[in-house]
């Protein structure tokens, strides 16, 4: 068979980019006449993905063979051993449609359907994902386009139908180290007898997404079809999103945008509400911290959002409230999966210990959720919400959900330890999220589950010299020795003292 090669399995994971991998002088990489980093179009069967090529220089493969990225692997469903062949891929049609947005023209909708389709069906490398969304950041997209985008993005995926026309959800917009708010709202607003379906992401450059966190108690890697099993039994869940295949474009659009730190307010807005309509949402509350240091740093970007987020949703035929939230310090304790559920175990079982500000702001956004409902007036819901956690039945109510999705496991511990000592007397006037979030990362977490930083003072704290700021938890001596080496170099970014 012409241009047929044998398939092998590399291990490598490329995250969600195909990659694909010949020797150079393999027979098929000369006659075809592929460089690195093209485009080559992989045949199964009656199946073809799209991946980007690496030529290697080693024995690693063979001459006859293809070696495949872990993300390739999976969307090929082959096995190893098996043979296929390679070709060109046809033009990429809507690419001219991008090259018109660079250019400052209007698209249309059907112009985002095939780009969006392009995307999701592999045929767009990295490069032309960027090109796609640098034309489309800041100001270079109206109101029509994202709702066009949003609507393409939705539809592009899997939909979720649910028994009731009523659901609930929540989403922040991010950049707050330990804001895991979701696993006690969760709870709360299902035992009150509201569907919340939650559906949460995993992190990509920061410390933990909610994902990752709620792993730490409970399966998250769960089918459509699990999901709504839990929710039927419970009337909620918290799961991985990106097991569910809602809004597939926004998966790998997100995984660009990170790497780029691009996330504009109109794409945020389509990113955002083509999950939870995809998701068979009703009525969202999308917190939107505002603080130095976060995502959103002033109310200026924030009222954008807002008018964005409202008028999007009104026209989508789905009820937004917008809440602002305060984001000039982490909330919690723990920044990591392990030291983020601990916190979050802490305010259900009521434990004297337990972070008031991760409590209080759980219940807040609770709150507004529950006054969604036509059952609560406006004003009860924090009443309501504090009753159904103090009363236990939120605890409760958590464990049955994560058993409903597959068990309620252990916290992990770290046993690579050193804590940071204030090195002058004064008042804690700043603690800056990305730094503390950076430094979390660089210990290990998401990855080691243990791993991340556990804070213990907030803003406004009388220090000493010697009074502990904060302690690394490493997943291992190495992490632990890498993050100590970038708290080294960045000593002075990461809480500010002012002298008394």
């Amino acid at each position: 068979m012409k241009n047929s090669l044998i398939l092998r399995q590399t291990g490598i994971d490329t995250y969600r980019e195909a990659v694909m991998y010949l020797r150079t002088d393999s027979p098929v990489c000369i006659s075809e006449g592929f460089d690195a980093q093209a485009r080559v179009q992989i045949n199964y069967l009656n199946k073809s993905i799209i991946a980007t090529l690496n030529k290697i220089n080693s024995n690693l493969l063979e001459q006859g063979e293809i070696g495949l990225s872990e993300y390739a692997w999976n969307l090929l469903g082959a096995k190893e051993g098996d043979l296929v062949t390679v070709n060109h891929p046809r033009p990429i049609n809507s690419m001219s449609f991008v090259r018109s947005k660079i250019y400052g023209n209007k698209l249309q909708r059907f112009e985002f359907k095939e780009i969006l389709d392009d995307i999701v069906s592999g045929r767009y490398s990295d490069i032309q994902i960027t090109s796609f969304l640098t034309a489309c950041s800041s100001s270079k997209i109206d109101f029509q386009e994202i709702m066009d985008l949003t609507q393409e993005m939705v539809l592009v995926g899997e939909q979720i139908k649910w028994h009731s026309d009523f659901v609930v959800d929540k989403h922040c917009v991010g950049g707050l180290a330990g804001n895991r708010t979701t696993p006690i709202v969760v709870p709360i607003v299902s035992e009150f007898g509201l569907i919340m379906p939650k559906t949460s992401s995993r992190a990509i450059t920061s410390p933990a997404g909610t994902a990752d966190t709620m792993e730490v108690f409970a399966p998250v890697n769960l089918t459509v079809s699990q999901m709504k099993k839990v929710v039927e039994k419970e009337n909620g869940c918290i799961v991985w999103g990106g097991a569910v295949s809602l809004s597939p474009a926004d998966d790998i659009l997100i995984r660009v945008e990170r790497v780029l730190d691009l996330d504009s307010e109109g794409q945020l807005v389509a990113s955002v509400l083509s999950k939870k309509i995809a998701a068979g949402s009703s009525h969202v509350l999308i917190d939107i911290p505002i603080g130095p240091s976060a995502k959103v740093r002033n109310e200026t970007t924030g009222n954008l959002l807002k008018l964005y987020f409202e008028k999007v949703g009104e026209k989508l035929g789905i009820k937004i409230n917008v809440y602002f939230t305060d984001g000039t310090q982490p909330v919690g304790n723990g920044i990591g999966p392990a030291l983020e559920a601990r916190d979050i175990l802490s305010v259900l079982s009521l434990k004297k210990d337990a972070p008031l500000d991760l409590r209080n702001r759980s219940l807040e956004i609770a709150a507004k959720i529950l006054e969604f409902s036509p059952k609560v007036k406006k004003g009860e819901g924090f009443k309501i919400a504090t009753d159904i956690l103090q009363s236990g039945r939120a605890l409760k109510k958590f464990e049955s959900i994560c058993l409903a999705q597959g068990g309620f496991g252990k916290i992990p511990h770290s046993k690579f330890l050193r804590p940071y000592l204030a090195k002058k007397e004064g008042i804690i006037s700043a603690i800056d999220n990305r730094h503390i979030s950076r430094l979390a990362k660089l210990a290990g977490a998401p990855t080691m589950k243990s791993a991340g930083v556990d804070l213990h003072i907030l803003v406004g704290a009388k220090v000493e010299i010697g009074t502990p700021l904060f302690t690394i938890h490493g997943g291992s001596k190495g992490e632990l020795d890498y993050a100590l080496a970038y708290l080294k170099q960045r000593e002075n970014d990461f809480i500010t003292i002012k002298e008394n």
